[in-house]
């Protein structure tokens, strides 16, 4: 019998100082750490705009006007708490419909990036391949009056490498692109934010809008 309790103790000891290394000491630690060493990337890495902040360099937007770089598709809407991708396979008809589909309405129908028509497995990619924002480029100065190569200049800008130079893909935040083009746009004349998110759809004629209160006029 005593041994039996003193295995009791011994076990509810042990559970009890796991759970303070596991769920009080260990968090607090990475916590401190991350708030010492990378602050910025530890509470969101949030883009800010005029004093505002307008979204985050790691959840996609959705840009469906003429005047900015397209980001990737979404099957979730952009939308954080739906995180997802298709769940198609590559016999999926619904699949090859959609990425049809997407070809015919992107601003090229030769070598299209294949990001440029499929979406990702999260659904909240925020960034785009280089060949995919230069394809864009023509579209992106015509409407802005800009000259295509100061278009191709901005997004050489914002390329950004290969982590560690070896792991993933060189990328094009589209949130910073579209910012900086709003910097440089000459049509341009940008006004405070109000909140986030910054989500730019086609507004009236000649005056696109950016949620939240965001407009720029022509």
């Amino acid at each position: 019998m005593n041994s039996m309790k003193d295995h009791l103790l011994i076990s509810l000891r042990m559970t009890l100082v796991i759970a303070v290394l596991t769920c009080g000491i260990y968090p607090l630690v990475v916590f401190g750490i991350a708030q010492s060493v990378f602050p910025r990337k530890a509470n969101g890495s949030f883009v800010e705009s005029n004093g505002r902040v307008v979204g985050s360099e790691l959840i996609g937007q959705s840009f469906t006007s003429e005047w900015y770089f397209h980001s990737r598709p979404s099957a979730a809407g952009y939308d954080a708490t739906a995180s997802g991708g298709t769940n198609l396979g590559p016999t999926s008809k619904r699949l090859a419909d959609s990425i049809a589909a997407a070809v015919e309405a992107y601003d090229v129908h030769s070598n299209v990036p294949a990001d440029a028509v499929t979406s990702s497995g999260s659904g909240l990619d925020p960034d785009i391949s280089p060949a995919n924002a230069y394809a864009q480029a023509a579209r992106v100065a015509h409407a802005n009056g800009l000259p295509v190569e100061q278009v191709h200049a901005l997004i050489k800008q914002h390329i950004e490498g290969r982590f560690l130079g070896i792991f993933g893909e060189p990328r094009v935040n589209v949130l910073r692109l579209n910012l900086a083009l709003l910097r440089v746009g000459p049509a341009f004349q940008p006004v405070p934010l109000r909140s986030l998110p910054l989500t730019v759809d086609g507004g009236q004629a000649g005056k696109p809008v950016l949620h939240e209160g965001h407009t720029v006029s022509r």
